[in-house]
């Protein structure tokens, strides 16, 4: 009952809560997005939701849209500005996805959406991911986030489909609101999913790989 119904309406009722709130907030960011990035502070990318459908996702840039002499975008590191790695590292870029959550793209809970072309790179089980909505946190999210490999990370999604209730789903909510506030899980270049979903048997290697690095240390 929860999953089918009782999900949604929890989710619209919280979101609209939260964008009501965090409107002052909102407008203030959009204003300074706007002054720093030079331009839209808006950053909207499609990405696939519930059962596959694509949705256009939205956030606060914290990249500009500098290019070279050929009109090809700079790499992001030297794109992401200090003040997007603080947008990041607050989780203020994500308040956007708010308006997503509104509208029913997305859930408060759920597997992140991640990008249109990981969908043929996905394996059978790793599909169910989208038999939900995607959310804003998920079970991925407060166990580990980019310190995870990507199966890993796939097999926590799984688990959160299989397992939706109502009290899960607080605990991640509160679990992501401490990892906020200690800014835990964040990105760690050596061992976790900051690189690229490339299909399952690249994966295996960055598995042998990690394997290698922690007998290595160990």
């Amino acid at each position: 009952m929860y999953k089918n119904f009782f999900k949604r309406l929890f989710d619209f009722v919280l979101s609209l809560m939260a964008l009501i709130i965090l409107s002052p907030l909102f407008i203030v960011l959009i204003i300074v997005n706007a002054i720093k990035m030079k331009g839209n502070p808006f950053f909207v990318q499609e990405r696939p939701g519930w059962h596959e459908k694509v949705f256009k996702l939205i956030k606060f840039r914290s990249m500009t849209e500098e290019k070279d002499e050929n009109g090809n975008y700079l790499p992001d590191e030297v794109r992401l500005t200090k003040y997007g790695e603080w947008l990041r590292n607050t989780s203020l870029d994500e308040i956007p996805e708010l308006i997503n959550i509104c509208k029913g793209d997305m859930a408060i809970v759920g597997p992140r959406p991640l990008l249109v072309q990981y969908l043929p790179l996905y394996n059978e089980e790793q599909h169910h991911r989208h038999d939900v909505r995607p959310g804003l946190t998920g079970l991925a999210q407060v166990n580990g986030r980019f310190n995870l490999l990507w199966q890993e990370k796939f097999k926590y999604d799984v688990e959160y489909v299989n397992n939706i209730t109502l009290m899960n789903d607080i605990k991640i909510i509160i679990k992501t609101v401490k990892c906020v506030i200690k800014k835990e899980n964040v990105e760690n270049e050596e061992m976790g999913s900051w690189y690229p979903f490339l299909g399952n048997d690249v994966e295996d290697q960055q598995i042998t790989l990690r394997k290698a690095k922690e007998k290595k240390n160990g």
